[in-house]
This record gives structure tokens, C-alpha cells and sequence, in this order.
């Protein structure tokens, strides 16, 4: 699918029209068609209540649209139709303004526009004869048997001569790719959302030390998460991307644990997941720090070791690079230090090329590198080379695997990067290793001659946490 975008790139910041107007030709040249796409449905919460509404990424790409109750259908020759809610002034009087179709062109760009309740009555319309019809496969459970629906329209009229699309193709694969790529405009927002979160953790990090000066003798988690949602609203970040994760001490050795309410200690470490989502863009940051600003040496000799981790990923970031590149450079040095540590018993695993070989490594590392961000925190985009030819590769396990290659890193495309260290109590490990968590993760733009990391607002050296931490507010 690349060759079917490669040459509608544009330097210049895109606006939704121009994205549809790409996603278009794309479809225009893999045999044509209609797109159908539907923005995120709400979700309710409670009784009466709903989750705060977000709209769905590859809706808000192609129309910049946020109200719930919409779709875009799309044609190949460039033609959009806009279907949402009607104006209502009663109902504005209690959940605000609606644009309505109406309006909607000219706010919009779209060509026209239609209530979102007589969507059933015109999409079999807008399907006949049309080559096939495309939509997100695998996205929104509910859209499948709609479509079903209104083919079987369509089909019904097949005594009249209305031709029913013949396929159904996977849209997935071409907006994936146009989002992979980030334009100026997007990279603008990407640094803002990076730069609020990068904040967030230096707040978080000032906040423990203050405490712990004041004579206070442990922080809850959840004071904590306070501090970083704060930092997040104040400067008009509109959510967490992702729910925050504030560990504790122990904690910091479960990957996905939940901000929540366990006392940090003065002697531990803090590990600080959270990112931010500024104008429908996401951040994705780390930082592991000692909770009364100063750290033990043990927690240092581990710390400097991710940190050297994610120095050789970093240097494994650049165009012409692949994306695993970055990991197997980081689980390298992870991987000697955890044998000049002594976590690896060198009698038991063997040298440095047996611990990669066997994966014993991933006692201590068990998760990837780094991913896509973009609009979404794990976002769009295949991992692997589309147009190379599978090779084999080391399975971690002391096997092979055949697959294709990584993918090879081009400018606009943005990854985080983020190794880690996590020790839990074992008899074959020293104590004073014991419940040490540490991840260290920034975003880093693929720029043409290396990469930009646009979180490093927050440290990350020893020394500069510590002096942050000790500085007087």
C-alpha cells in the first residue's frame, strides 16, 4: 500500500480536506470504491451518565470534526458526505452547541451534509454502483452488520440494474499509512503534547522532594497523579493519553500498574508513566526517580545502566535505520549489565551472546523498546517491511523465526524509546536489588539526520534529577 500514497505526500502541514483528498486517490488507484467512516460511539459509564466523549482517530484525521453521532463517507473521486446530528435547541440547552449539516460544509469542507438519522435511507444510495466498498475493519464492532445491511439494500434493487459493490476492502491499511508519517503541523503538536508532559514529571519530581523536606514521611501515589493532571490542564492539555502510572517502591516492577494509593517511601524510587493528549495528539513519557531526591547505589548502578540502554536506542534511531534497531541495541546493553550487575549468574547464563540468544534476558527486561505514538498512544502503522522478503530471525528462545524484516525509519515518523529494568525478590539476587523498577521514556522524532527527543524537558541524568530535586522552589 505505500506506493499508492508515496507520492501525495505534501511538506506543507495537511488540513482534513487534503487528507481526504489523498485517502481518495489512494482508493481511486487501488480499483475505486466508496469509504465509509464512523467517528467513536459514546460509551456509558453509569446509570445515566457517559465516559467523557473522545472522537475516533481516523474520523478527526479526515474531518477535524469532535461531535459524537457522525460519519464521513468518501468516495474515490474525491466527493465527501458528512452525516450528524441536527440542530437542536432544546438539547444544546443541556449538553452544548451542535455544528449541524447545515453548517457543516462550510465549516467543514465537505460537500454535503445530511442528519445523522437518515443515514439507513441514503447509504444504500450513495453504495450503488459503486467497485467496492472500504471501511475499518476490526475497529467499531458495531459498523460490520450495518454495512451488511445496507448492501443487502442495494442488492435488493439488482432488478432495477443497481450493482452492488463487489468487495469490501480494509481502509485500515491506507489511513495507517498516511498517519505514520507526521506533517509539520502535526510534529508542532506532538512536541506541545511532549512538552506539557515533560513538564508534568519535573512538577511530579519537585513535589516529592518539597514533601519529604517538609518532614513528611511517605507521598501517596495518588498525590502524586494529582500533581501530574494538574500540570496537564494547566497548560490546556485536554486528558491523560493514557491512565497514568505512578508506582511506588515495589510497584514499579508491575508494567501496567495503576497510579493508586501505596505510600512512597523516602528510601524508594518513583516510576512515572504519563503522557498527555494536546489537540488529538499524544505523549508518552517516563521517568524513574528516588523519592526524597537522592539516589542509593545500588538504585543508581541499575539506573545508569537503563540509561546507557536507552543512549545506544537513541543512537539506533536515525532514516535508513529499522525499527528493531533500537531494541536490539537496548537489550544489548541491558543485557551486560545485568551480568556486570551480577543479576546474571555469568556460571549459569553463559556470556553475552548466550543471554541474547536464550532470552535471559527478559527475567529482568520483558517488554519492547518503543512503538509508533502519534494520535494515538500505541498508534497506527506496520512494524514490519511490506515490500521485503521474509528472512529468519532469532526468536529470543534459542530458535528462529521467518518474518519480515523491520521496518526502515524515515523522517516524520515518530517512536518512543524506552528499555527498563525491573527486579523482583529472588534468592539468586542480591537484596539490595530487590523492588527495583526503573523505565526511562522519551518521543523521538525521526528527523533527516538522526532523531529529536522532544520530552528530554523532563532530566534524565543522575545528576540533574538530584539537583532538580534538592533546588528550593
Amino acid at each position: 500500500m505505500n506506493a499508492l500514497l508515496r507520492d501525495t505526500v505534501s511538506p506543507s502541514s495537511a488540513t482534513p480536506a487534503q487528507r481526504r483528498a489523498r485517502i481518495a486517490q489512494a482508493m481511486a488507484r487501488d480499483g475505486g470504491g466508496i469509504a465509509i467512516i464512523p467517528t467513536a460511539p459514546e460509551r456509558r459509564r453509569n446509570s445515566d451518565n457517559d465516559h467523557p466523549y473522545r472522537y475516533d482517530s481516523h474520523f478527526h484525521h479526515l474531518t477535524g470534526f469532535t461531535e459524537p453521532q457522525a460519519w464521513l463517507v468518501l468516495r474515490s473521486d474525491g466527493h465527501s458526505t458528512l452525516f450528524c446530528r441536527p440542530r437542536d435547541p432544546e438539547h444544546e440547552i443541556w449538553d452544548g452547541f451542535r455544528l449541524g449539516p447545515e453548517a457543516a460544509p462550510a465549516a467543514l469542507g465537505v460537500d454535503e451534509a445530511y442528519p445523522v438519522g437518515e443515514l439507513d435511507a441514503r447509504l444504500p444510495q450513495l453504495l450503488a454502483n459503486q467497485p467496492a466498498v472500504w471501511w475499518c475493519f476490526g475497529v467499531h464492532t458495531e459498523v460490520a452488520p450495518l454495512i451488511e445491511a445496507w448492501l443487502a439494500a442495494v442488492r435488493r434493487r439488482s432488478r432495477d440494474g443497481i450493482e452492488c459493490p463487489a468487495s469490501q476492502r480494509d481502509l485500515n491499511a491506507l489511513l495507517d499509512e498516511m498517519r505514520l508519517v507526521k506533517d509539520p503541523g502535526e510534529i508542532e503538536l506532538m512536541r506541545r503534547a511532549a512538552s506539557i508532559s515533560a513538564s508534568a514529571h519535573v512538577r511530579a519530581m519537585r513535589f516529592c522532594a518539597e514533601r519529604f523536606r517538609a518532614g513528611a514521611t511517605s507521598v501517596r501515589e495518588y498525590e502524586i497523579e494529582a500533581e501530574l493532571l494538574h500540570e496537564f490542564r494547566r497548560h490546556g492539555a485536554q486528558s491523560p493519553a493514557y491512565p497514568s502510572i505512578v508506582a511506588a517502591g515495589p510497584n514499579a516492577c508491575v508494567l501496567h500498574y495503576a497510579a493508586a494509593d501505596a505510600p512512597l517511601l523516602p528510601g524508594q524510587l518513583c516510576l512515572v508513566d504519563a503522557g498527555c493528549e494536546f489537540d488529538g495528539y499524544a505523549s508518552d513519557v517516563t521517568r524513574t526517580f528516588p523519592a526524597a531526591g537522592r539516589f542509593s547505589g545500588p538504585q543508581q548502578a541499575l539506573y545508569e545502566i537503563v540509561l546507557a540502554a536507552q543512549n545506544a536506542a537513541v543512537s539506533a534511531t536515525a532514516p535508513g535505520r529499522r525499527h528493531h534497531d533500537a531494541h536490539d541495541a537496548a537489550t544489548r546493553v541491558l543485557s551486560q549489565g545485568m551480568l556486570d550487575s551480577g543479576l546474571l549468574d555469568r556460571n549459569k547464563v553463559g556470556d553475552l551472546d548466550a543471554v541474547i540468544e536464550t532470552a535471559a534476558y527478559r527475567r529482568f527486561f520483558m517488554h519492547g523498546t518503543g512503538h509508533w505514538i502519534g494520535r494515538d498512544v500505541h498508534d497506527v502503522g506496520d512494524y514490519l517491511s511490506a515490500a521485503e522478503a521474509p528472512v529468519a530471525r532469532a526468536d529470543g528462545l534459542g530458535g528462529t523465526v521467518v518474518k519480515k524484516p523491520s521496518r526502515i525509519l524515515q523522517p516524520g515518523m515518530v517512536v518512543t524509546l524506552e528499555p527498563g529494568l525491573y527486579v523482583r525478590p529472588a534468592e539468586d539476587v542480591a537484596e539490595k536489588f530487590w523492588h527495583i523498577g526503573i523505565r526511562i521514556e522519551d518521543d523521538a522524532l525521526i528527523t533527516p539526520d538522526g532523531c529529536e527527543l522532544m520530552s528530554r524537558g523532563a532530566p534524565v541524568e543522575v545528576a540533574e534529577i538530584e539537583a532538580l530535586m534538592r533546588a528550593q522552589a
